[in-house]
């Protein structure tokens, strides 16, 4: 049996597993804070940390798959770590603006770019693993 090593995924699902937990944590604190169990309970900065956190997790699981493919077929560990560096960072500046700013669409719009980048790189990536 051939060793598996994924070290950019694993780097990847690990530093995104480490900003969900802290807006997780955001999240908890302040539905402590706030006596509220589900939802938002009106709160409007409730609302926008549970939609950051929410949104990282639409977003992370088919990167990290993407990632963990290519890698695992051998692609470019260079394409492969800079194109993951792209997703982190659009990750954490949309959840950050979302999260911890008021009013920050700078950081919102610059995360989703890089975010829709990053994707549409590695999806076009894997294909093109496919057919060359």
């Amino acid at each position: 049996m051939t060793e598996l090593s994924l070290p950019i995924t694993t780097a990847l699902a690990s530093v995104l597993s480490i900003w969900l937990l802290v807006l997780s944590v955001a999240v908890i604190r302040l539905r402590r804070a706030h006596s509220v169990s589900l939802g938002d309970g009106g709160v409007e900065l409730l609302n926008r940390r549970t939609r950051a956190q929410a949104n990282l997790t639409e977003y992370a699981p088919l990167f990290v798959i993407m990632i963990a493919v290519a890698e695992a077929q051998g692609g470019n560990a260079l394409f492969l770590g800079l194109v993951s560096i792209v997703f982190v960072g659009g990750r954490f500046a949309h959840g950050f603006a979302i999260a911890f700013s008021r009013r920050n669409v700078r950081a919102r719009v610059g995360g989703m770019m890089c975010t829709f980048a990053a994707l549409a790189l590695a999806a076009v990536y894997n294909l093109l693993g496919l057919v060359f």
